[in-house]
């Protein structure tokens, strides 16, 4: 990703990571709609992206999507938990901006997807967001784990600016 310096520095902080994250996807979506071997591209993608920009996609990704609603929480939670390597590298991401209270959450949504014996396949994935609407349990469960979530992605989101904003090219190439 390369950005030219007055670009960098005409940058506010609460957009570092948006403006970081936006070549990442907008590449990645290229890239999705070309290939025929989905989980091949994935993989390369990913191993092209240094840790940090690693930590920022799986990151962003999840919470662009978790972040509009309760249910899309619940279900992009569950679908994420469904993908071993998705899940761990999104818990990876917490450490990796030194977020407790983000792994912390993490780890709560793992426990009650354990307790419900949620699928750790996409294999035997069946979970709808109507699900939510049909288990008392969850519904007990999930709503304070959103809540968590409401309450610290803001910080987390601000440690991630701070941090790139320290470590600038470890997620982008300046040019003149």
């Amino acid at each position: 990703m390369k950005f030219k310096k007055q670009d960098i520095n005409s940058l506010t902080l609460p957009d570092l990571s948006q403006k970081c994250f936006e070549p990442l996807i907008d590449f990645y979506k290229s890239g999705i709609s070309k290939e025929t071997n989905l989980n091949q591209f994935k993989e390369q993608f990913y191993e092209q992206l240094s840790k940090g920009q690693r930590a920022l996609f799986i990151f962003s990704t999840y919470f662009n999507h978790a972040s509009k609603s309760l249910i899309e929480f619940y279900w992009w939670s569950a679908y994420y938990y469904a993908q071993p390597k998705s899940w761990l590298a999104l818990k990876s991401s917490a450490k990796y901006f030194k977020d407790e209270s983000l792994l912390s959450l993490f780890e709560k949504i793992e426990l009650v997807f354990r307790q419900h014996n949620y699928p750790i396949t996409l294999e035997n994935f069946t979970i709808t967001r109507e699900g939510l609407d049909k288990d008392i349990e969850l519904q007990a469960s999930i709503p304070p784990l959103h809540f968590i979530f409401e309450t610290t992605v803001p910080l987390t989101v601000r440690k991630i600016n701070e941090y790139i904003e320290q470590n600038i090219l470890e997620f982008v190439e300046i040019i003149d």
